[in-house]
């Protein structure tokens, strides 16, 4: 096995790395789930202590993309507070449904995750400009409370189990029940993601099945990752980490789905 093959001091350098490229990748494109879960497995890991440690190791990697965002954000917060509830309940579902079945219910279903995920996020820019062809700068429309506080919850809970694809998840959603522009949307997406990742890392956290070591690593090296890509968001390449995202997406899947 890969882990048992490299002394410790490795493999806290290989976590470091894959955090920072984590990290910059939601900076970014988003995705970091695509760096750090394929890397935790391949450094021994089971599929579910994987998962867990993968959403508490990235919660700081989008705390950045909220300062970025935090104008539009400012500007819904009555928005964003009536769906806090909705997020945190689905959130809630999904990681109890996580800890509840067996780890090898969770193997079996991680590729179909994973392969659904990255479909997912190599469309994102068809959907997004489709999306954005919706709500153009000052477009009007009527908001679908209902249709978006349902969207949301089944988001959320898909967010709380696995997380890898939410955040087009969570835009679609959000596109069609709300008349904003693609960069508020942006900005709310990232809010909800956020805290769905915080609910579910929070849980994590008391529950367990943490990987403590690779988890710190994570926290430190995708804080940084995340205020780099988000600080540079317009000046490193995109469609290079989108490219590396999804290579690594595939690559995972096919590993997995092969046992």
């Amino acid at each position: 096995m890969f882990s048992a093959a490299i002394d410790t001091p490795w493999r806290v350098v290989i976590l470091f790395v894959a955090g920072l490229a984590a990290g910059v990748s939601n900076g970014v494109a988003g995705g970091g789930t695509f760096i750090t879960f394929p890397t935790l497995l391949a450094l021994g890991i089971a599929p579910l202590q994987a998962n867990v440690s993968s959403t508490v190791g990235l919660v700081p990697s989008v705390l950045a993309g909220v300062q970025v965002f935090r104008r539009e954000l400012s500007a819904h917060r009555a928005t964003l507070t009536r769906l806090v509830p909705t997020c945190v309940a689905g959130s809630a579902v999904g990681t109890f449904l996580l800890l509840t079945e067996s780890p090898a219910t969770f193997a079996a279903v991680v590729p179909w995750l994973i392969g659904i995920a990255t479909a997912l996020f190599a469309a994102a820019p068809l959907i997004t400009r489709a999306l954005a062809r919706r709500h153009p700068p000052g477009a009007q429309g009527h908001p679908r409370p209902r249709f978006l506080a349902l969207g949301v919850f089944v988001a959320s809970i898909y967010g709380g189990y696995f997380g890898a694809g939410l955040g087009i998840v969570l835009l679609a959603v959000l596109a069609l029940s709300l008349p904003e522009d693609i960069l508020t949307l942006q900005g709310i997406r990232i809010a909800l993601g956020l805290l769905t990742n915080v609910v579910a890392a929070a849980v994590f956290v008391v529950r367990g099945h943490l990987a403590l070591v690779a988890v710190a690593v994570l926290l430190v090296s995708t804080f940084i990752g995340g205020w780099l890509g988000a600080k540079f968001m317009r000046r490193l390449p995109p469609a290079v980490v989108r490219a590396l995202v999804i290579a690594i997406g595939l690559v995972t899947t096919v590993r997995l789905a092969l046992g």
